[in-house]
C-alpha cells in the first residue's frame, strides 16, 4: 500500500510505531556500544547484528542481553 493510499489514522500509527523501532534500536545500539563486554551477555560482536532484526532484536538485547549493573 501506498502512503498516499492510506488513510490519516494508518499515517499517524505508522509514524509512531516506527518512531519507536527507530528509538529502541538507537537505545540498544548505544547501550551496547558503551557496555564493557563483561556486562553483556553473550558476544558484543553476535548482539551488532541482531539489534538491527526488528522489531524482536532492540527488545531481546534490552531485556536479555545485558547484565544488571551492580
Amino acid at each position: 500500500m501506498r502512503w498516499d493510499e492510506m488513510s490519516k489514522k494508518q499515517q499517524g500509527t505508522l509514524i509512531a510505531l516506527t518512531s519507536v523501532e527507530v528509538a529502541l534500536t538507537a537505545a540498544a545500539a548505544v547501550d551496547l556500544c558503551l557496555r564493557p563486554r563483561e556486562d553483556v551477555r553473550g558476544r558484543k560482536g553476535l548482539w551488532w547484528p541482531a539489534i538491527f532484526v526488528q522489531p524482536v532484536g532492540p527488545i531481546a538485547y534490552l531485556l536479555w542481553g545485558r547484565r544488571p549493573c551492580p
